[in-house]
């Protein structure tokens, strides 16, 4: 069996639980048969727990069962059912308050959360909200005062019964047509349902201009969340990281860790790089560990010249790639750690500085050569593999050399040998040649001139 609660946020469908609990839901039934629920206030909603109406006139200790509306007040209370036992198990179910050992009359509640087992036992579940449930989130979002009662009214307008299975009580007589609200249940209200709420209502133009400002924000923020630009709406970027921009492409992390230190003490400067070229792209993110010296390097070095570039100077606005922490704590990277350079890859895991104490000492970065200093961690690994690639070919090419040389060179020192071998085979043939020619020239020689000595000798004894 089923009604339909209509209400000023929308309409609610309830099925009974017929079987389990029959008195309690003849007695639900005929009082919405008889209209007694109409502009009923809910006067009382707790976030996440219930929220609670039924009593004609709002002011939440009154109302009466069918019975007590029939037959008079001594009957105000009934006992109800409690067994089959049936928790609270889930957000929507329907109940009847208790007033005491197993007694209710006309007043109910709506659970708005699961699990709520405090309730169980205590008060008597007659059904289920099968359709609405976007006017229980409705109802649960309502603003309420410390006694947990809604600043704008939220009433019940109408109630249609589906389904009745139960016969009508003696003496009750279902009006014709839904009533028209009377003063009494009107009196308790704050804010009319229709009422138009005007939140600009003695403001000044400022305060206009500002609160319509943070809607403005607060929507843009919505949207970024939706297209999963945002971790949260509510995400606020850090207020000790300042923005550094127009740089000049030259310009270190040194450099500006030793300009920006004069303001107080650094937790991370960074210029961001393309992961690819590991050229810098000329904005760079600077954290410090106070925020006073933040605001202070905000006002003294917007515009400033640095490596002859006016640089420009704002508070960070970076929240890409992070977990909130909530808003001023700052902002974490995916590994526990403060991370301003969302151009690297999620491979790279460079640990930011940490402080001046557990960063390089200066003798170190001087030693460090510019070239290995602008570069990216992601091109330092690259060029490292290359270089480790190419080092392994020379050192193959160097063995495969070294084995063709050694066979040439003893190619060609046998060659050498035998043509030394040659050479002196024939530098001795031809010096023997030549000793036998002087041998004999020396010899002809010698037999003519003892051949003209003896001619003159023969000469002279002939004259003789």
């Amino acid at each position: 069996m089923s009604v339909v609660i209509e209400t000023t946020i929308g309409d609610l469908t309830v099925d009974l639980f017929i079987s389990e609990r029959p008195a309690a839901c003849l007695n639900f039934l005929k009082l919405c048969r008889l209209k007694y629920y109409n502009f009923n206030l809910f006067h009382t909603v707790q976030q996440g727990f219930i929220a609670q109406t039924g009593d004609p006139s709002g002011a939440g200790d009154g109302g009466s069962s069918i019975w007590g509306v029939v037959e008079g007040p001594q009957k105000r209370f009934f006992e109800a059912e409690f067994l089959p036992k049936i928790n609270h198990s889930s957000a929507g179910m329907l109940s009847l308050v208790s007033a005491g050992k197993n007694l209710v009359g006309s007043q109910f509640f709506l659970t708005l959360g699961e699990n709520l087992t405090s309730l169980d036992g205590n008060h008597c579940v007659i059904g289920e909200v099968v359709e609405g449930h976007e006017v229980l989130r409705k109802l649960n979002d309502a603003i309420v005062d410390d006694s947990f009662r809604p600043y704008q009214d939220i009433r019940i307008t109408h109630t249609v019964v589906l389904e009745d299975p139960f016969p009508n009580p003696r003496g009750l007589q279902a009006p014709s047509r839904s009533p028209s609200p009377s003063a009494e249940r009107m009196k308790n209200g704050r804010i009319a349902a229709d009422e138009d709420i005007d939140d600009t209502d003695g403001m000044t133009a400022e305060e206009m201009q500002e609160m319509l400002a943070e809607r403005e924000a607060k929507a843009r923020a919505t949207i970024l969340e939706i297209v999963g630009d945002l971790p949260d709406a509510d995400m606020a970027p850090p207020e000790n990281v300042l923005f550094v921009c127009k740089l000049n492409p030259v310009t270190t992390d040194d450099d500006l860790e030793i300009i920006f230190s004069s303001f107080g003490v650094l937790k991370g400067c960074e210029v961001i790089r393309d992961r690819k070229t590991g050229d810098s792209l000329q904005y760079a993110f600077v954290e410090f560990e106070e925020q006073k010296s933040c605001e202070a390097a905000y006002f003294k070095m917007d515009n400033v010249l640095i490596d002859d570039r006016r640089i420009h100077v704002d508070f960070s606005q970076s929240v890409s790639k992070v977990t909130w922490r909530g808003k001023g704590r700052g902002i974490e990277g995916d590994y526990g750690k403060l991370d301003f350079n969302n151009l690297r890859d999620d491979k790279d895991h460079r640990k930011p500085n940490n402080g001046r104490q557990q960063s390089r000492n200066r003798e170190d970065h001087r030693m460090d050569t510019h070239s290995s200093r602008n570069k990216s961690p992601e091109k330092k690994r690259k060029l490292s593999v290359e270089k480790s690639k190419k080092q392994a070919k020379k050192s193959k090419r160097a063995a495969s050399s070294n084995s063709d040389s050694s066979e040439s060179s003893s190619e060609s020192e046998s060659d050498s040998t035998s043509s030394n071998s040659s050479e002196d085979s024939s530098s001795s043939s031809s010096s023997s040649d030549e000793r036998s020619k002087h041998k004999k020239s020396t010899k002809s020689k010698q037999k003519k001139s003892k051949s003209k000595s003896s001619h003159k000798s023969k000469k002279k004894h002939h004259r003789n």
